[in-house]
């Protein structure tokens, strides 16, 4: 069975879909853009303020369904520009600490919605 996640404290689905979806002990976000959940708009045009946000909005999703970052065990991080990489490995060292770190993909992408400048979807445990 699943259960679907919703919260205030990241922005509200763009789109058919769930912020986020618990099964079983796992949770699957989806993607978060660097977006602000009050206004719905981009934090800035710059790569790193978005990717800090996109953080702050799966923080927000993990934390409605009883989780946090420390159990993350997979994110993809999709970049507008892959030269943009060591910028957003910055972010994510940030929050995520300098240890067990979760498995990871990254590409960039021909265009993101919003034509976002990075976007970051995950998988964690309860």
């Amino acid at each position: 069975m699943k259960k679907i996640i919703a919260t205030k404290n990241a922005p509200a689905a763009i789109g058919p879909y769930s912020q986020g979806i618990i099964v079983g002990d796992m949770i699957f976000t989806s993607g978060q853009l660097g977006l602000d959940p009050e206004t719905g708009n981009f934090v800035s045009d710059d790569v790193v303020e978005q990717a800090v946000q996109a953080f702050k909005n799966i923080e927000a999703i993990l934390k409605e369904a009883g989780s946090d970052l420390s159990k993350l065990v997979k994110t993809t991080c999709f970049l507008k520009n892959i030269d943009d990489f060591a910028a957003v490995n910055e972010v994510y060292t940030q929050f995520l600490g300098e240890g067990s770190f979760p498995a990871r993909s990254a590409l960039e992408v021909s265009k993101l919605p919003k034509n976002g400048l990075v976007e970051i979807e995950a998988i964690a445990t309860l």
